[in-house]
């Protein structure tokens, strides 16, 4: 749990499969130097039998950072605390909402909820294997289980075994009959199930995730918990991040335009493409950096465009920012005369 002088999980972006890979956290910390990052789920088998580097390597800009792993058996859990630990992450966050079918066969996502005293067992044996913050994210039921003490039953026993810090995302999770994308729309938010753990178990920190959408929103269930932790909208809409260290962490705004986040990744970026990272691996996650400006359709179709990305360099990027802000010029002129 945060103290005055660690980082804060008051401000948080889920853990996303396919979107938050090291590149798009590289891209989000130029926005904001204090969210809480998190990777994408990995499996405890890929990180003791597979390909290291490929699953756990980021930049150290990247902090704080939040390793989630996805698994069940204690043993594995507690191997891969450690290498969290000495890889350098901040936090291991151990996923338990996840309702894919495919993570159901591995026994862990959202179906351990069900055997409580089970992820009890591998949170204390990943405490007892790292010094890092131990975490886990889960749902607030699953299936028909609607009643609040059913998620309160589950924290309780979790907590008992030393998690100090619960990622609630305030959903149920249906376990057949919906696929993933259906259970982050359909089952109905509970937010004053989230609000209530924290009346519960003050001394725990209670962080809240879904359907979260502006920081305006973000604010107000700041009044009930400690942290939010924003999915889809951080990564379709980045720019809202750039607001996040002044008005979530209280820290003196710095004025920075859209063009001058992407010159501050400029050398990460031709570093990886130096060591032969293709360009579309960025691309593809700042596509959303211009919503809803003028200028925003030409820099997506630019930068989605695989015919231009093919053997494309910071050029190409460099030429999408000045028709962007060409755009933008015309914009500007047509409506102050």
């Amino acid at each position: 749990m945060s103290t005055p002088n660690t980082p804060s999980r008051r401000f948080c972006i889920a853990p996303m499969l396919d979107w938050t890979d090291r590149y798009y956290r590289r891209f989000a910390r130029e926005l904001s130097q204090h969210t809480w990052l998190y990777t994408e789920m990995v499996n405890t088998g890929a990180i003791i039998h597979g390909d290291k580097m490929r699953h756990l390597r980021f930049d150290p800009a990247e902090n704080p950072l939040a390793l989630q792993l996805g698994g069940s058996e204690p043993a594995d859990l507690a191997k891969c605390a450690k290498i969290a630990e000495e890889w350098g992450y901040n936090e291991v966050n151990l996923n338990v909402g996840c309702p894919s079918e495919r993570v159901q066969s591995g026994s862990f996502g959202a179906c351990l909820m069900l055997e409580p005293s089970l992820v009890a067992e591998g949170v204390k044996a990943m405490r007892d294997a790292c010094d890092i913050d131990v975490t886990v994210k889960h749902r607030i039921g699953i299936d028909k289980m609607e009643d609040y003490s059913f998620v309160r039953d589950f924290v309780g026993v979790v907590a008992e075994a030393g998690c100090n810090t619960f990622i609630v995302h305030a959903r149920n999770a249906i376990l057949k009959g919906l696929s993933p994308k259906e259970n982050r729309d359909i089952p109905p938010l509970k937010y004053d199930y989230a609000y209530q753990l924290k009346r519960d178990f003050p001394q725990l920190e209670i962080i809240i995730n879904g359907g979260i959408t502006t920081l305006a929103d973000s604010q107000i269930h700041l009044q009930h918990v400690d942290g939010v932790m924003l999915g889809r909208e951080a990564y379709h809409n980045p720019w809202i991040l750039n607001e996040v260290d002044a008005a979530i962490y209280g820290t003196e705004q710095i004025e920075k335009t859209r063009r001058q986040a992407m010159d501050n990744l400029r050398s990460f970026v031709e570093s990886e493409l130096s060591s032969g990272t293709p360009i579309r691996y960025v691309a593809r996650h700042i596509l959303g950096l211009y919503q809803g400006v003028p200028g925003a359709r030409h820099w997506r179709r630019m930068l989605s465009d695989a015919a231009l990305l093919k053997n494309a360099d910071w050029r190409l990027i460099e030429e999408a920012l000045n028709i962007v802000e060409s755009r933008q010029e015309q914009h500007h002129e047509a409506h102050s005369t």
